[in-house]
């Protein structure tokens, strides 16, 4: 690992849910009370949903794409339906409307403190004058942001409901972080991403992204950097120099 030359860069595009906030725990937790009740039901006790299938099928996708992605791993078809269903609709998109209730509940109950280091950073790039936008699958973005304190640091959010109204390919399609980049003006030849995801730091590298960081918060540095990442951290504080 190496420190970023950040006058190299215009811009930093970062990943929400894993990267500025441990969100992702809360998001993993809300799959797995929605798969293993919903296998359970079905009586699919053969394979057992566990925290590999999050990674494997779930980290980092807008949320219909990764019930449709779990199903298909375990053989099953569901109906689309579509996103007003309501959460006990067994349709694709009931299932992601059910998820979205589990992690609403526990965002409630626990609240959201952003990664400390995640905050060194940011301070620092706004202290040398570079660019930040956020940009998640998660619908539920803003809320988040609002929640850890974080939503007055960035004027461009492309999160899961922005791609849909746009017509955007969820992650690892590298749309969305290029929307991103448009939204602030600058090339992505000169804008660095930030993804704990393996489909997110896919969808970067597919960008022609300068610099892609994986941040791993568990998926494993080997799987980051084979998917694309020019680096890897466990904490976005290693990138600042505090000398």
């Amino acid at each position: 690992m190496s420190l970023v030359d950040w006058h190299d860069y215009d811009a930093a595009l970062f990943d929400l849910d894993g990267v500025l906030t441990p969100t992702a725990e809360v998001h993993m937790r809300a799959w797995r009370d929605l798969f293993v009740d919903f296998l359970t039901k079905r009586g699919e006790t053969g394979r057992p949903y566990t925290d590999a299938d999050y990674f494997d099928f779930v980290d980092g996708k807008p949320r219909y794409d990764g019930v449709r992605d779990l199903l298909a791993s375990r053989g099953i078809t569901l109906a689309e339906g579509d996103p007003s269903d309501p959460a006990d609709a067994e349709t694709v998109c009931g299932l992601g409307n059910r998820k979205n209730d589990f992690f609403a509940a526990a965002l409630a109950a626990g609240g959201v403190e952003p990664y400390p280091g995640s905050v060194v950073l940011l301070d620092h790039l706004e202290q040398v004058g570079t660019k930040v936008a956020v940009v998640s699958s998660s619908r539920n973005a803003p809320a988040v942001l609002e929640a850890a304190g974080l939503a007055d640091r960035f004027e461009v959010v492309v999160d899961g409901q922005v791609s849909a109204d746009a017509g955007l390919a969820g992650k690892p399609a590298p749309d969305t972080y290029l929307e991103g980049a448009r939204r602030l003006g600058v090339d992505p030849e000169h804008t660095v991403v930030f993804e704990d995801a393996v489909s997110g730091v896919a969808a970067g590298h597919a960008g022609g992204f300068g610099l892609v960081i994986g941040v791993d918060r568990g998926v494993g540095p080997d799987k980051l950097t084979d998917a694309g990442a020019d680096q890897v951290v466990t904490d976005l504080a290693e990138l600042v120099d505090e000398r």
